[in-house]
């Protein structure tokens, strides 16, 4: 399996401004800037749609353990947060945070512990992101 997505610049890193566009298309000339990426304009940036990927990925990750114990989740509900700082190699995401809520009927804490700490460990994104410091609260309502 393939996918792919693409992006465009125009000008200098400052004053210049790129579009992202997804193969899907759910991303379609999304803008991005520097100041989109590195203060609070109007459009996406990079950190983001790693965010977005890791929450995703970690979520259906974490979906599949849980139905595999044969704890089908109600419902799973994940932020993950980037950090990115400057490091002596420049700027680096140097840590993700996963934070979610999950229902799921009839399952022990531990058990939901154990399930979450796998999907955090075993998703793609996760492995692909192994350099950055990755941490997982895990709440189960």
């Amino acid at each position: 399996m393939e996918r792919s997505a693409s992006a465009i610049w125009h000008g200098d890193l400052k004053k210049g401004t790129g579009a992202l566009t997804t193969q899907s298309h759910v991303l379609n000339d999304t803008p991005y800037s520097f100041h989109t990426r590195f203060e609070d304009g109007a459009g996406s940036n990079p950190e983001e749609l790693i965010a977005a990927a890791h929450a995703g990925c970690f979520t259906m990750a974490l979906s599949s353990q849980l139905t595999s114990a044969e704890h089908p989740p109600s419902t799973i509900e994940t932020t993950a947060t980037v950090t990115m700082e400057t490091t002596d190699d420049g700027p680096t995401i140097t840590k993700i945070h996963l934070s979610t809520h999950a229902t799921i009927p009839g399952i022990e804490k531990s058990t939901f512990d154990e399930l979450a700490k796998k999907a955090k460990d075993g998703c793609p994104v996760s492995r692909l992101l192994k350099s950055a410091e990755i941490t997982l609260d895990a709440t189960l309502t």
